[in-house]
């Protein structure tokens, strides 16, 4: 079957089956069969195609990985797992924001942990300021979503105070360029803190508080997918949500 990923991808870049050929220093012939037979390239020649075209190897050549290599290279993305929230380092999340050199995203109902620190106000100008794109997900406190979660941790309405509470706490930074903020009534599955290619996922557990639920430290490691899809994720959730109001009663 034809490789119409790999052919999508060389249209998309305005590249040429020549071009790749030349960089991937095999014949021209060669990179057509990849496109039009399917054929699969030596591992060191889809390595090569996937940098120079800007796309995951895996993508390109879903079934190129023996499902083993493919486990190992997800286990390689894993830094560290914390048993709950508030284990995490109070450092570690300013540290790992502060290493964002082009992306910081948040995704959470709240986040009240880091709305309420001064020092993280700090940070997000400072990185704005570097040109780090900067957008923040809140909860819709009206949204039934964030309702069923306050049910689900026997609080009621304190979820969606929660959420008015850091809308209000986030007030400085709106209309800062570089920092955008939307609101989602998306069922949360886990809280997504991302910085460049580095991630902290706060678990979601029913009935429990997010404090008290795991968080994973990821790092994206070449050919691995566990962060490409909270990345995914992420995306997914900001494109569905609206601009934030940012009154509350």
């Amino acid at each position: 079957m034809a490789n119409e990923r790999l052919r999508s991808a060389l249209v998309s870049r305005g590249v040429t089956e020549e071009d790749l050929a030349e960089h991937t220093g095999v014949d021209a012939r060669t990179v057509e069969r990849w496109i039009t037979k399917g054929r699969e390239p030596y591992r060191k020649h889809r390595q090569a195609t996937a940098a120079f075209l800007g796309f995951e190897e895996d993508y390109l050549w879903p079934n190129a990985k023996p499902e083993e290599q493919r486990i190992d290279a997800a286990d390689a993305e894993i830094v560290h797992v914390y048993p709950h929230r508030s284990s995490v380092p109070p450092d570690l999340w300013l540290s790992f924001a502060e290493r964002a050199t082009s992306e910081l995203g948040i995704l959470v109902h709240a986040g009240v942990h880091l709305a309420e620190n001064p020092r993280w106000h700090r940070l997000l100008r400072t990185k704005a300021d570097a040109g780090v794109r900067i957008r923040i997900l809140l909860g819709d406190p009206d949204s039934p979503e964030v309702a069923r979660r306050g049910e689900e941790e026997e609080i009621g309405e304190g979820v969606a105070y929660k959420v008015r509470e850091v809308i209000k706490l986030y007030r400085p930074l709106y209309g800062i360029p570089g920092i955008e903020f939307r609101s989602h009534r998306s069922t949360l599955h886990n809280s997504l803190y991302r910085s460049d290619d580095e991630l902290l996922v706060n678990t979601q557990i029913y009935g429990i508080s997010a404090p008290l639920t795991p968080v994973l430290h990821l790092r994206r490691v070449a050919g691995a997918l566990l962060v490409l899809s909270y990345q995914e994720s992420f995306d997914k959730v900001w494109a569905r949500a609206e601009p934030l109001k940012r009154s509350t009663p």
